[in-house]
């Protein structure tokens, strides 16, 4: 679908209420600026990570250093990433 399309799913379906990115690509040839950035160790200081299934996730801080990854089996919630917020 198209940004708007996602953007109501995911709002009516899920009670999304931050900000969506719009829609691009994680992988491959086509990447978005960002994945690629949080992605290469190269870009973002602190690893190579492999973007391997939805819900991945990625924690930054206020300055928008990469403080964490988390694969999908991670829970938001976990105390692995909560430890983290200040």
């Amino acid at each position: 679908g198209t940004n708007q399309q996602i953007s109501e799913f995911c709002k009516k379906n899920y009670g999304v209420t931050f900000t969506l990115l719009e829609k691009g690509y994680v992988k491959g040839s086509n990447q978005h600026p960002l994945y690629s950035w949080l992605t290469k160790k190269e870009k973002n200081g602190v690893d190579d990570y492999k973007i391997t299934w939805n819900f991945n996730k990625f924690l930054l801080d206020e300055d928008g250093k990469l403080i964490g990854y988390f694969g999908s089996g991670v829970s938001p919630t976990s105390e692995k990433i909560t430890s983290l917020i200040k």
